[in-house]
């Protein structure tokens, strides 16, 4: 039996209108994906998650879930990295904001008062 796995891209489609079905196997195992993203972006991201499952296993842990535990952690990891790089820019930038607003605030003569 194939699992049939629906899936909602977060590229704003709605949930439960899926325009695409794509079929894989992973470790082993058939699936088929319903989706509203592209057939080629979920193929991408399957070569992805095939790609770290190799990577943290190979050939050395034959157990599948334990393969596919031990990418979801790494991939979950570089997610939590690229989260706080981007919060730790994200602060960068209002800093520096905060920094050029009270500059103009101090170069910035005061509003002529009306008569």
């Amino acid at each position: 039996m194939t699992p049939n796995i629906a899936f909602c891209s977060l590229a704003g489609v709605q949930a439960g209108h899926f325009t695409s079905r794509v079929e894989f196997e992973l470790l082993g195992q058939k699936f088929t994906i319903r989706s509203g993203a592209a057939p080629e972006y979920v193929r991408e991201l399957i070569d992805y998650i095939e790609g770290k499952v190799q990577e943290v296993g190979g050939a050395g842990i034959a157990d599948p879930i334990k393969r596919l535990g031990l990418a979801a952690l790494v991939i979950t990891d570089e997610l939590f990295r690229v989260r706080a790089e981007q919060a730790r820019a994200a602060g960068d930038v209002n800093a520096r904001v905060d920094t050029l607003l009270k500059l103009l605030a101090e170069v910035t003569p005061p509003p002529a008062k009306s008569p």
